[in-house]
């Protein structure tokens, strides 16, 4: 049997274990130390550029918990609305619904496949005219790592003053008009899952617009203790702070972070070339004009059947049957059995891109020799002469 080619896999760089060690001997091996504070310094000085900026990252144990927080520091709560991305991973909704709120969801754009803002300002002037109330948050996501049109989004939001929290869990390394993803919104939410960009093994982090705020979600992150000699709780809190072994991993993977992202590029510019003559199969690529520059997290590709002559699932399967992980496009939220009562405004652009878009390998372990056998599979099915 041939090899097996996965989807997306972690790539140590080589000082993760060093790190890791050192926790061991300095028996630092609980939610705090030297490791969780070297490993959020670094992504603050790689989002930013500068230790010093107004920004601050609290590490967790996930990217689910991190947007789990950003909602309870918005204060959301019981009965409000959030404004949420439906083509997306339900870790992007969930937390919504941790806080007993409703999510509203908001259809996809053509070319970047995130957030519509024309949509967005639909939703909002709809849910003021039916409850009243301005929805309490917003959540775009960066889907696959490209960028939302981030510019467009906030101006929205800042012109009803709805706050957003940007989930950033896809896009770490990837920039909008030269600003770091994750950097627009009050606050952002990371993951560091074993599939993602780089990996904790499984972990988040929450980006918080000061220290204030910081120390506010380190709180609620950690039981929410008050400070007193006893155990003193007047909030309920929760178990989400990242241990000193994961943060390890982190800062290890930080020192390869840029050449992941640089791989990952170069994997997708690769299927963009060996795809370019399949009839009815297109590669995701970011708009022209340079506002856009995705770190290509995942590369995808649509299928349009009535062009190609099959169809994407044709085309998974076949995939799988030369032993190649593959994976259909996120099932929007709004088709979700869970969210089925959830509002919707919608275009139709997110059903369509679930029924037509697969996601292709893309991990930075990828050599080109694994892209031209999973290009080869997909141009056998199309009859196409190589």
């Amino acid at each position: 049997m041939k090899s097996r080619i996965w989807l997306s896999l972690a790539h140590m760089g080589g000082r993760e274990q060093e790190f890791i060690q050192e926790a061991f001997d300095t028996n630092w091996v609980v939610p705090l130390g030297p490791n969780v504070n070297a490993f959020e310094e670094f992504l603050q000085e790689f989002l930013t550029g500068d230790k010093k900026k107004d920004k601050r990252v609290v590490a967790l144990s996930a990217g689910t918990a991190a947007l789990h927080l950003g909602l309870i520091l918005l204060g959301v709560g019981e009965g409000d609305e959030v404004i949420c991305q439906s083509f997306t991973f339900s870790a992007s909704a969930n937390p919504i619904a941790y806080q007993g709120a409703t999510p509203v969801f908001v259809d996809s754009e053509g070319d970047t496949w995130n957030m519509d803002p024309e949509l967005l300002e639909m939703a909002i002037k709809d849910r003021l005219e039916k409850t009243g109330r301005l929805p309490k948050a917003i959540i775009p996501v960066h889907l696959y790592g490209m960028p939302g049109r981030m510019d467009e989004i906030m101006e929205v939001a800042n012109r009803y003053g709805i706050p957003v929290l940007e989930d950033s869990a896809e896009a770490l390394g990837s920039e909008y008009k030269g600003r770091k993803c994750g950097t627009f919104g009050e606050f952002a939410a990371l993951s560091f899952n074993g599939n993602k960009m780089i990996t904790t093994s499984g972990g988040g982090a929450l980006v918080c617009p000061c220290e204030e705020r910081a120390k506010r979600a380190l709180f609620y992150a950690t039981q929410a203790r008050e400070q007193a000699p006893h155990y003193q709780h007047e909030k309920i809190g929760y178990n989400y702070r990242m241990s000193n072994i994961c943060a390890g991993i982190g800062r290890g993977q930080m020192f390869v972070l840029e050449e992941h992202v640089a791989r990952r590029r170069e994997i997708h510019d690769l299927y963009v070339r060996l795809l370019d003559r399949v009839t009815g199969v297109k590669v995701m690529c970011q708009p022209e004009g340079g506002d856009f520059n995705s770190n290509y997290w995942l590369t995808c590709i649509t299928v349009e059947p009535e062009v190609a002559g099959f169809t994407r699932e044709d085309v998974r399967l076949a995939l799988d049957a030369d032993n190649i992980e593959s994976r259909p496009l996120w099932k929007p939220m709004h088709l979700q059995p869970v969210f089925k009562d959830a509002p919707f405004y919608g275009n139709g652009t997110s059903e369509r891109l679930f029924e037509i878009g697969l996601c292709l390998p893309s991990g930075p372990t990828l050599t080109d020799e694994d892209v031209e056998r999973v290009t080869k599979v997909v141009k056998q099915l199309s009859n196409f002469r190589f």
